[in-house]
């Protein structure tokens, strides 16, 4: 498949009719975030290294209430439970 559109734009920057600044601005603003995003770690732009080192949820630490909610079966404060075991 050909370029012709894409081709006349690069020629059209590297003789000077287009600044490349606003040409940059212009296609950011033109793509979708999702195609912007895909582009940047496509590109290696994105630090991915933090994706893998997200913060841990501690909503679910590992405890009873935890465990409960966790198969489906709520928490104590789901059934009305709030205070110490008598």
């Amino acid at each position: 498949m050909a370029r012709e559109i894409t081709n006349m734009i690069l020629e059209m920057v590297s003789e000077g009719a287009l600044d490349k600044d606003q040409l940059i601005r212009d296609l950011l603003m033109w793509m979708s975030e999702s195609d912007v995003e895909d582009f940047a770690d496509n590109s290696g732009l994105l630090d991915n290294e933090d994706e893998d080192e997200a913060e841990p949820d501690d909503s679910m630490d590992g405890d009873h209430d935890s465990a409960m909610a966790s198969a489906g079966w709520g928490t104590d404060e789901d059934y009305g439970h709030y205070g110490p075991e008598d």
